[in-house]
């Protein structure tokens, strides 16, 4: 029947740019600091992009992470896997396509993980 299947599915890079949008709309609306996008499509198999934040305090770490969580459930994007919101130094909230870190200023300074993904790539050649 004509009508009943939506015109386009979202796969892929559409549905992990459209996640990537939603994840960067909520962590603005919270004043999340310093937001940091890494691409690693083809880099990782752990998603497509990789987003590092700063809140300026354990509370503002597990507002902002909160907020996104219900942000990411509204728009049907289903229920992330989340570590670290007891404590509020580091939250890990892991959509699929999009991971995202949330920090303390410290934490983030001590880890400094968009350092380690920002890396070049080796070349192949360099390995053997």
């Amino acid at each position: 029947m004509p009508g009943i299947l939506p015109q386009r599915l979202e796969r892929g890079a559409d549905a992990a740019a459209r996640a990537l949008e939603l994840v960067l709309a909520s962590l603005e609306d919270s004043k999340a600091e310093d937001i940091v996008t890494i691409d690693i499509a083809g880099k990782s198999a752990l998603g497509d992009y990789m987003v590092v934040v700063t809140g300026r305090s354990n509370r503002h770490v597990s507002a902002i992470s909160d907020h996104l969580i219900r942000d990411l459930k509204a728009e049907g994007l289903g229920t992330p896997r989340v570590e670290g919101l007891e404590s509020g130094d580091w939250v890990v909230i892991d959509t699929g396509d999009v991971i995202i870190h949330v920090f303390r200023p410290e934490v983030r300074e001590f880890y400094n993980i968009e350092k380690m993904w920002a890396a070049p790539d080796l070349e192949e050649e360099t390995l053997h």
